[in-house]
Protein backbone atom coordinates (compact mmCIF):
# COMPACT_ATOMS: atom_id res chain seq x y z
CA UNK A 1 0.00 0.00 0.00
CA UNK A 2 1.36 3.23 -0.47
CA UNK A 3 1.82 6.19 2.24
CA UNK A 4 2.74 9.78 2.76
CA UNK A 5 6.10 10.14 3.93
CA UNK A 6 7.63 13.53 4.41
CA UNK A 7 11.21 14.12 2.18
CA UNK A 8 13.05 17.41 3.10
CA UNK A 9 12.92 19.97 0.36
CA UNK A 10 16.19 20.35 -1.43
CA UNK A 11 15.54 24.41 -1.46
CA UNK A 12 14.15 26.24 1.93
CA UNK A 13 12.17 29.38 1.78
CA UNK A 14 13.64 32.01 3.22
CA UNK A 15 13.16 32.88 6.66
CA UNK A 16 10.61 29.76 6.37
CA UNK A 17 10.24 30.23 10.12
CA UNK A 18 9.47 33.96 10.28
CA UNK A 19 6.59 33.10 7.95
CA UNK A 20 5.59 30.09 10.01
CA UNK A 21 5.28 32.03 13.14
CA UNK A 22 2.70 34.70 11.45
CA UNK A 23 0.99 31.67 9.60
CA UNK A 24 0.74 30.53 13.11
CA UNK A 25 -0.96 33.94 14.48
CA UNK A 26 -2.98 33.92 11.82
CA UNK A 27 -4.13 30.77 11.83
CA UNK A 28 -5.01 30.89 16.10
CA UNK A 29 -7.23 33.87 15.18
CA UNK A 30 -9.34 32.09 12.58
CA UNK A 31 -9.79 29.20 14.67
CA UNK A 32 -10.62 31.64 18.02
CA UNK A 33 -12.86 33.99 15.46
CA UNK A 34 -14.78 29.82 15.81
CA UNK A 35 -14.08 29.19 19.31
CA UNK A 36 -15.35 32.68 20.38
CA UNK A 37 -18.47 32.63 17.94
CA UNK A 38 -19.34 29.37 19.56
CA UNK A 39 -19.34 30.58 23.00
CA UNK A 40 -21.47 33.58 21.95
CA UNK A 41 -19.14 36.23 22.01
CA UNK A 42 -18.42 38.61 19.32
CA UNK A 43 -14.92 38.16 17.79
CA UNK A 44 -14.80 41.74 16.37
CA UNK A 45 -15.40 43.27 20.09
CA UNK A 46 -13.05 41.08 21.78
CA UNK A 47 -10.08 40.75 19.13
CA UNK A 48 -10.54 44.80 19.17
CA UNK A 49 -10.68 45.04 22.84
CA UNK A 50 -7.07 42.43 23.05
CA UNK A 51 -5.77 44.86 20.88
CA UNK A 52 -6.16 48.06 22.17
CA UNK A 53 -5.23 46.64 25.96
CA UNK A 54 -2.01 45.49 24.65
CA UNK A 55 -0.67 48.13 22.09
CA UNK A 56 -2.38 51.05 22.53
CA UNK A 57 -1.05 53.81 24.21
CA UNK A 58 2.13 53.94 26.50
CA UNK A 59 0.35 52.16 29.41
CA UNK A 60 -0.34 49.43 27.06
CA UNK A 61 3.05 48.99 25.62
CA UNK A 62 4.16 49.13 29.28
CA UNK A 63 1.57 46.04 30.34
CA UNK A 64 2.62 44.25 27.36
CA UNK A 65 6.47 44.51 28.27
CA UNK A 66 6.12 43.95 31.91
CA UNK A 67 4.47 40.23 31.09
CA UNK A 68 7.05 40.18 27.83
CA UNK A 69 9.99 40.40 30.05
CA UNK A 70 9.71 37.28 32.00
CA UNK A 71 9.12 35.10 28.89
CA UNK A 72 12.42 36.59 27.00
CA UNK A 73 14.39 36.08 30.00
CA UNK A 74 12.80 32.01 30.56
CA UNK A 75 12.54 31.89 27.09
CA UNK A 76 16.20 32.94 26.40
CA UNK A 77 17.13 30.17 29.53
CA UNK A 78 15.31 27.55 27.32
CA UNK A 79 17.23 28.60 24.09
CA UNK A 80 20.47 28.89 25.95
CA UNK A 81 20.58 24.97 26.52
CA UNK A 82 18.57 24.44 23.43
CA UNK A 83 21.71 25.88 21.70
CA UNK A 84 23.53 22.34 22.38
CA UNK A 85 20.53 19.99 21.87
CA UNK A 86 19.58 19.77 25.29
CA UNK A 87 16.17 20.71 26.90
CA UNK A 88 15.88 22.65 30.04
CA UNK A 89 12.24 21.98 31.14
CA UNK A 90 12.75 23.25 34.47
CA UNK A 91 12.82 26.69 33.77
CA UNK A 92 9.39 27.34 36.43
CA UNK A 93 12.21 26.07 39.14
CA UNK A 94 14.91 27.76 38.17
CA UNK A 95 13.08 31.20 38.42
CA UNK A 96 11.62 30.00 41.66
CA UNK A 97 14.97 29.40 43.02
CA UNK A 98 16.35 32.83 41.71
CA UNK A 99 13.61 34.67 43.41
CA UNK A 100 13.74 32.87 46.57
CA UNK A 101 17.34 33.22 46.68
CA UNK A 102 17.38 37.03 45.67
CA UNK A 103 14.39 37.43 48.61
CA UNK A 104 17.19 36.09 50.82
CA UNK A 105 19.44 38.64 50.48
CA UNK A 106 17.06 41.51 50.60
CA UNK A 107 16.20 40.22 54.26
CA UNK A 108 19.79 40.03 55.53
CA UNK A 109 20.86 43.31 53.58
CA UNK A 110 18.05 45.34 53.65
CA UNK A 111 19.98 48.60 54.77
CA UNK A 112 22.30 48.84 51.78
CA UNK A 113 21.33 51.07 48.67
CA UNK A 114 19.46 50.41 45.98
CA UNK A 115 21.64 50.04 42.98
CA UNK A 116 23.92 47.78 45.75
CA UNK A 117 21.15 45.79 47.02
CA UNK A 118 19.54 45.12 43.38
CA UNK A 119 22.60 44.31 42.03
CA UNK A 120 23.43 41.52 44.55
CA UNK A 121 19.79 40.08 44.31
CA UNK A 122 20.30 39.52 40.50
CA UNK A 123 23.70 37.87 41.44
CA UNK A 124 21.74 35.94 43.98
CA UNK A 125 18.92 35.08 40.98
CA UNK A 126 21.98 33.55 38.73
CA UNK A 127 23.24 31.71 41.83
CA UNK A 128 19.64 30.37 42.76
CA UNK A 129 19.22 28.64 39.26
CA UNK A 130 22.29 27.68 39.02
CA UNK A 131 22.06 25.68 42.42
CA UNK A 132 18.65 24.44 41.34
CA UNK A 133 20.00 23.11 37.65
CA UNK A 134 23.84 21.82 39.40
CA UNK A 135 22.44 18.27 39.94
CA UNK A 136 20.35 17.79 36.20
CA UNK A 137 23.82 19.24 34.74
CA UNK A 138 26.07 16.83 36.83
CA UNK A 139 23.69 14.13 35.53
CA UNK A 140 23.56 14.72 32.44
CA UNK A 141 27.14 15.82 32.42
CA UNK A 142 28.72 12.73 33.79
CA UNK A 143 26.20 10.33 33.67
CA UNK A 144 24.10 10.73 30.50
CA UNK A 145 21.19 11.05 32.87
CA UNK A 146 18.04 13.00 30.87
CA UNK A 147 17.87 16.78 31.75
CA UNK A 148 14.46 16.57 30.77
CA UNK A 149 13.32 14.11 33.62
CA UNK A 150 15.88 16.05 36.15
CA UNK A 151 14.70 19.63 35.45
CA UNK A 152 11.05 18.93 35.43
CA UNK A 153 11.37 17.34 38.53
CA UNK A 154 12.83 20.04 40.40
CA UNK A 155 10.40 22.90 39.53
CA UNK A 156 8.25 20.91 42.30
CA UNK A 157 11.02 21.17 44.94
CA UNK A 158 11.33 24.58 44.66
CA UNK A 159 7.59 25.54 44.89
CA UNK A 160 7.56 23.35 47.70
CA UNK A 161 10.18 24.97 49.55
CA UNK A 162 8.87 28.52 48.97
CA UNK A 163 5.74 27.05 50.44
CA UNK A 164 7.74 26.32 53.47
CA UNK A 165 9.28 29.11 54.00
CA UNK A 166 5.94 30.96 53.24
CA UNK A 167 4.27 29.62 56.47
CA UNK A 168 7.59 28.87 58.61
CA UNK A 169 10.87 30.37 58.62
CA UNK A 170 10.39 33.41 56.78
CA UNK A 171 6.67 34.07 57.23
CA UNK A 172 5.52 37.70 57.96
CA UNK A 173 4.95 38.13 62.15
CA UNK A 174 3.11 41.29 61.14
CA UNK A 175 0.69 39.02 58.54
CA UNK A 176 -3.16 38.90 59.41
CA UNK A 177 -4.60 35.83 57.71
CA UNK A 178 -2.84 33.71 55.30
CA UNK A 179 0.76 33.49 55.70
CA UNK A 180 3.34 35.42 53.72
CA UNK A 181 6.55 36.65 53.24
CA UNK A 182 7.33 40.22 53.64
CA UNK A 183 7.89 42.45 51.09
CA UNK A 184 11.33 43.18 49.54
CA UNK A 185 12.45 46.76 50.60
CA UNK A 186 11.66 49.68 49.06
CA UNK A 187 14.89 50.31 47.46
CA UNK A 188 15.61 46.96 45.64
CA UNK A 189 12.05 47.80 43.55
CA UNK A 190 13.56 48.32 39.71
CA UNK A 191 13.80 51.41 39.04
CA UNK A 192 10.58 52.17 36.45
CA UNK A 193 11.34 52.94 32.40
CA UNK A 194 6.99 53.95 31.94
CA UNK A 195 3.96 52.81 32.71
CA UNK A 196 4.22 49.31 34.73
CA UNK A 197 7.53 48.66 32.49
CA UNK A 198 10.58 48.59 34.48
CA UNK A 199 14.28 48.36 34.15
CA UNK A 200 14.15 44.43 33.89
CA UNK A 201 13.10 45.00 30.39
CA UNK A 202 16.54 46.52 29.54
CA UNK A 203 18.22 43.48 31.32
CA UNK A 204 16.40 41.21 29.45
CA UNK A 205 17.36 42.95 26.19
CA UNK A 206 20.63 42.82 27.56
CA UNK A 207 21.15 39.36 28.46
CA UNK A 208 19.57 38.57 24.69
CA UNK A 209 22.32 40.08 23.05
CA UNK A 210 25.03 39.19 25.04
CA UNK A 211 23.80 35.76 24.14
CA UNK A 212 23.63 36.57 20.42
CA UNK A 213 27.21 38.16 20.03
CA UNK A 214 28.22 34.95 22.35
CA UNK A 215 26.97 32.72 20.07
CA UNK A 216 27.53 34.08 16.78
CA UNK A 217 31.04 36.12 17.18
CA UNK A 218 33.09 34.03 19.71
CA UNK A 219 34.87 30.40 19.61
CA UNK A 220 33.39 29.84 22.55
CA UNK A 221 29.98 30.25 20.90
CA UNK A 222 30.94 28.08 17.62
CA UNK A 223 32.62 25.24 19.93
CA UNK A 224 28.85 25.38 21.65
CA UNK A 225 26.96 25.39 18.44
CA UNK A 226 29.41 22.67 16.91
CA UNK A 227 28.96 20.31 20.00
CA UNK A 228 25.25 20.45 19.89
CA UNK A 229 25.09 19.90 15.91
CA UNK A 230 27.53 17.25 15.83
CA UNK A 231 29.34 15.69 18.89
CA UNK A 232 31.20 13.43 16.94
CA UNK A 233 33.31 16.30 14.80
CA UNK A 234 33.22 18.17 18.29
CA UNK A 235 35.27 15.50 19.91
CA UNK A 236 37.49 14.59 16.84
CA UNK A 237 38.56 18.77 16.83
CA UNK A 238 39.47 18.16 20.73
CA UNK A 239 35.72 19.71 22.10
CA UNK A 240 35.13 18.66 25.42
CA UNK A 241 31.66 17.52 25.43
CA UNK A 242 31.20 17.01 29.07
CA UNK A 243 32.17 20.68 29.50
CA UNK A 244 29.83 22.09 27.09
CA UNK A 245 27.23 20.07 28.38
CA UNK A 246 27.58 21.70 32.18
CA UNK A 247 28.53 24.93 30.74
CA UNK A 248 25.28 25.17 29.09
CA UNK A 249 22.78 23.63 31.42
CA UNK A 250 23.98 26.09 34.20
CA UNK A 251 23.90 29.41 32.05
CA UNK A 252 20.55 28.05 31.65
CA UNK A 253 19.65 27.59 34.81
CA UNK A 254 21.19 31.03 35.93
CA UNK A 255 19.25 32.87 33.40
CA UNK A 256 16.04 31.49 34.51
CA UNK A 257 17.14 32.86 37.81
CA UNK A 258 17.63 36.46 36.79
CA UNK A 259 13.70 36.02 35.78
CA UNK A 260 12.93 35.08 39.07
CA UNK A 261 14.84 37.91 40.54
CA UNK A 262 13.61 40.23 38.32
CA UNK A 263 10.14 39.24 38.41
CA UNK A 264 10.50 40.00 42.40
CA UNK A 265 11.52 42.96 42.26
CA UNK A 266 9.43 44.05 39.79
CA UNK A 267 6.21 42.83 39.75
CA UNK A 268 5.95 40.83 42.50
CA UNK A 269 7.61 42.51 45.15
CA UNK A 270 7.23 40.05 47.50
CA UNK A 271 8.15 35.83 47.01
CA UNK A 272 4.88 33.36 47.15
CA UNK A 273 4.84 30.02 45.51
CA UNK A 274 3.12 31.63 42.59
CA UNK A 275 5.92 33.99 41.65
CA UNK A 276 6.59 32.13 38.20
CA UNK A 277 3.25 31.82 37.52
CA UNK A 278 3.80 29.74 34.29
CA UNK A 279 6.56 31.52 32.70
CA UNK A 280 9.14 29.21 33.02
CA UNK A 281 7.00 26.52 30.68
CA UNK A 282 5.50 29.63 28.68
CA UNK A 283 9.27 29.98 27.87
CA UNK A 284 9.83 26.77 26.54
CA UNK A 285 7.09 27.26 24.00
CA UNK A 286 9.00 30.54 23.43
CA UNK A 287 12.09 28.89 22.65
CA UNK A 288 10.85 26.39 20.32
CA UNK A 289 9.03 28.67 18.05
CA UNK A 290 12.40 31.23 18.10
CA UNK A 291 14.39 28.32 16.92
CA UNK A 292 16.73 29.14 20.32
CA UNK A 293 17.31 32.22 18.54
CA UNK A 294 17.64 35.08 20.71
CA UNK A 295 16.26 37.88 18.34
CA UNK A 296 13.05 35.18 17.92
CA UNK A 297 13.31 34.94 21.74
CA UNK A 298 12.17 38.68 21.84
CA UNK A 299 10.08 39.02 19.02
CA UNK A 300 7.88 35.57 20.47
CA UNK A 301 8.38 36.68 24.10
CA UNK A 302 6.47 40.18 23.12
CA UNK A 303 3.99 38.40 20.86
CA UNK A 304 2.46 36.12 23.96
CA UNK A 305 3.18 39.36 26.34
CA UNK A 306 0.52 41.07 24.05
CA UNK A 307 -1.53 38.26 23.76
CA UNK A 308 -1.49 37.80 28.13
CA UNK A 309 -2.00 40.99 29.03
CA UNK A 310 -5.11 40.84 26.02
CA UNK A 311 -6.49 37.57 27.54
CA UNK A 312 -6.80 39.64 31.03
CA UNK A 313 -8.50 42.54 29.81
CA UNK A 314 -11.61 40.31 28.17
CA UNK A 315 -12.37 38.97 30.90
CA UNK A 316 -14.50 41.78 31.85
CA UNK A 317 -16.41 41.21 28.77
CA UNK A 318 -17.23 38.15 30.38
CA UNK A 319 -14.98 36.05 28.28
CA UNK A 320 -12.75 33.46 29.96
CA UNK A 321 -9.27 34.28 30.47
CA UNK A 322 -8.57 30.69 29.43
CA UNK A 323 -9.02 31.75 25.34
CA UNK A 324 -5.56 33.31 25.84
CA UNK A 325 -3.86 30.44 26.55
CA UNK A 326 -5.56 28.11 23.58
CA UNK A 327 -4.94 31.31 21.65
CA UNK A 328 -1.03 30.76 22.80
CA UNK A 329 -1.48 27.14 21.87
CA UNK A 330 -2.74 27.40 18.81
CA UNK A 331 -0.08 29.60 18.29
CA UNK A 332 2.35 27.34 18.85
CA UNK A 333 0.52 24.41 16.80
CA UNK A 334 -0.01 26.39 13.90
CA UNK A 335 3.09 27.36 13.39
CA UNK A 336 4.80 24.36 13.72
CA UNK A 337 2.58 22.58 11.09
CA UNK A 338 3.88 25.49 9.12
CA UNK A 339 7.09 24.94 9.23
CA UNK A 340 7.06 21.32 8.96
CA UNK A 341 5.13 21.92 5.07
CA UNK A 342 7.79 24.80 4.94
CA UNK A 343 10.88 22.68 4.90
CA UNK A 344 9.21 19.08 3.71
CA UNK A 345 7.21 17.78 1.10
CA UNK A 346 4.60 15.27 1.26
CA UNK A 347 5.88 12.33 -1.04
CA UNK A 348 3.88 9.01 -1.61
CA UNK A 349 6.08 5.75 -1.07
CA UNK A 350 5.79 2.04 -1.44
CA UNK A 351 6.09 0.10 1.95
CA UNK A 352 10.33 -0.94 1.39
CA UNK A 353 11.03 1.50 -1.22
CA UNK A 354 14.05 3.63 -1.03
CA UNK A 355 12.53 6.70 -2.99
Amino acid sequence: MIRPVLARREQVIPGAQAVAFVVGIAAALVLGVILLWLSGHSPPEVYERMFDSAFMGTDSIARTLERATPLALTGLAVAVAGSMGLWNIGAEGQMMAGATLAAGMAMVADGLSGPLLIALMVVCGVAGGMVLMLGPALARSHLGVSEIITTLMLVYVAIRLVEWLQTGPWKDPDSSGFAVIEPVPEQASLPGLFGRANVGTLIALGLLLVFWLAVSRTAWGYELRLAGSSPRTARYAGISLRRKVLTALLLSGGIAGVAGAVQLMGAATRLDSGLSNGYGFAGIIVAALALMRPSGVAVVAFVFGAVQVGGQSIQTMGVSSAIADILQAMILFGALVAAVFFNYRIRWSAPGSDE
